[in-house]
């Protein structure tokens, strides 16, 4: 996937987990951030249990992404906002 497609698909899967995990978002540009970090850990995460990642743009990459997108957000939540989901 081209760099410009790997930017979009972390906004969608950024914005759609930020709404899914606390409802008002966290910004357009960590939503990007968290996104494309997501969409990374997501591809990680399914190929560690035997499933394909990211395999293109298209909605099971977007699937994956969002997933990926949902465990950052969680984590980040937990670290740097102390407990608080």
């Amino acid at each position: 996937m081209s760099i410009l497609a790997w930017i979009v698909l972390g906004i969608v899967a950024g914005f759609i987990a930020s709404k899914l995990i606390n409802k008002s978002g966290s910004g357009l540009v960590m939503d990007l951030v968290l996104g494309v970090v997501g969409a990374v850990v997501g591809g990680w995460l399914f190929n560690q249990f035997g499933s394909a990642g990211v395999t293109g743009f298209n909605l099971y990459s977007l699937f994956v992404a969002v997933v990926g997108a949902a465990v950052v957000l969680l984590i980040y939540h937990l670290v740097f906002r102390r407990g608080r989901v």
